[in-house]
């Protein structure tokens, strides 16, 4: 046997531990719901499943708030998340040694006790409501609807997603922003030009995983949101558990699936095309 088979061989053998748990957790229960939801009420087989979450009122307005959600959710996080990056990476004192050592703190406090802090912070006869009460302010409907939703999404993302871009922009050679500034670059270029291309495929990695962490998301929209629209995660457990369609909640749990596959193709694409360039 010839050394490059030996070494195909055991590449192979590196790689099917990982292949068969990928297998058996994701590709085949994605499969399984899959062939679910094209089952309907007569024993056969068809999109009737997937043609009502276009045409239920109540279906399409989940649809669309969990889009919107998720839009307003991944352009507030990066542009808080990013700021704090940069603020961090070419700012030095007090404050921001005090970012450093507390932004990370939300990643070790479970979501169902944050969001359960959130209600007792913000709630209507919250901690924040009865101290506005004392002069004389009464506070608005912050939670309980989609702003809680965004609140909450904003504690449990942003900590990850600046950990990530402050990775990304530590690895930027300070020689590249200091020879822009001493040529003339102003602060708005050398962004566009230098920090954001240089970080742009960490960019992707963050807006990947925030698009998906959000429009998956059950335990925030669960305890602090509306009963109506819902987010697909708590609408899918809605039909699973209480109407007991298995069938229906299949097709949305795939259409979920589809939905974050086009994140991920998009990142794929990017990413090869970068590498293509690179040759």
């Amino acid at each position: 046997m010839s050394p490059e088979t030996k070494q195909s061989i055991l590449g192979l053998a590196m790689v099917l531990p990982s292949f068969a748990i990928l297998l058996i957790v994701v590709i085949i229960p994605i499969v399984q719901s899959f062939i679910l939801s094209l089952s309907n009420d007569a024993g056969g087989y068809d999109l009737s499943r997937y043609a009502y979450l276009f045409t239920d009122k109540g279906m399409r307005g989940n649809i669309v708030f969990t889009l919107r959600i998720t839009a307003i959710t991944c352009a507030a996080v990066l542009l808080v998340s990013y700021s704090l990056a940069i603020y961090m990476r070419f700012n030095q004192g007090p404050i921001v040694d005090l970012i450093r050592r507390t932004y990370m703190i939300p990643l070790f406090i479970p979501g169902v006790i944050a969001t359960y802090g959130l209600i007792n912070l913000l709630g209507n006869h919250g901690w924040l409501s009865r101290i506005l009460e004392t002069v004389g302010v009464t506070l608005p409907r912050i939670i309980f609807d989609e702003k809680g939703i965004i609140i909450a999404n904003l504690w449990f993302n942003i900590p990850f997603t600046t950990m990530l871009l402050s990775s990304a922009l530590a690895g930027i050679p300070s020689s590249v922003i200091e020879s822009a500034k001493d040529v003339g670059v102003g602060r708005l270029r050398l962004f566009t030009r230098f920090i954001f291309p240089l970080s742009y495929k960490t960019f992707l990695v963050a807006l990947t995983f925030v698009f998906m962490g959000v429009i998956g998301s059950f335990t925030a929209p669960f305890l602090i949101g509306a009963n109506s629209p819902q987010m697909l995660g708590v609408s899918m457990q809605q039909v699973f558990s209480v109407f007991q369609e298995r069938e229906q909640a299949a097709a949305i749990a795939f259409f979920s699936f589809l939905l974050c596959s086009v994140l991920g193709a998009f990142y794929i694409r990017s990413m090869a095309e970068e590498e293509k360039g690179k040759m």
